[in-house]
């Protein structure tokens, strides 16, 4: 594989609730081993069809805000025709159309070029799924 192009896979245990799980360090410590201070694009996708990843700020609250900002947009509830899982799973099959899977980001001399309080995070209402994963890739 060449150096311009380089991928990791990251095995994330979600667990059997409702997340937002940063993974701001991951893709750091990623960009640390293969961008070597170089300029490039950092891409974060999850391949799975109830997750997203989403850029916001952490630990103050903002994650907590988000998850029940979805439960408002999209209830737990019977209203899903999509009907398999957990009560109101059909409800996570719709978060990707909200929260994409995958973000872009610029990655400037081996870093991200994010703003202050922006991180990266994986989000995850299914209940059903405890365990993910998040491909990684630099281009630069």
């Amino acid at each position: 594989m060449s150096d311009a192009f380089t991928t990791r896979i990251l095995n994330i245990a979600t667990g059997h609730h409702e997340v937002v799980h940063d993974l701001t360090d991951a893709c750091a410590s990623f960009l640390q081993e293969v961008a070597a201070g170089r300029d490039g694009l950092l891409n974060v996708f999850t391949p799975h069809a109830t997750t997203g990843v989403a850029l916001l700020e952490t630990g103050s609250g903002s994650d907590d805000d988000l998850l029940a900002a979805l439960h408002t947009i999209l209830p737990a509830d019977d209203r899903w025709q999509h009907r398999h899982g957990s009560p109101g799973h059909g409800r996570d099959h719709v978060l990707p159309a909200l929260v994409p899977p995958h973000a872009t980001l610029p990655v400037i001399d081996g870093r991200m070029a994010l703003g202050t309080w922006q991180s990266v995070c994986l989000v995850d209402t299914n209940k059903d799924n405890p365990q993910r994963q998040v491909r990684l890739s630099f281009l630069g």
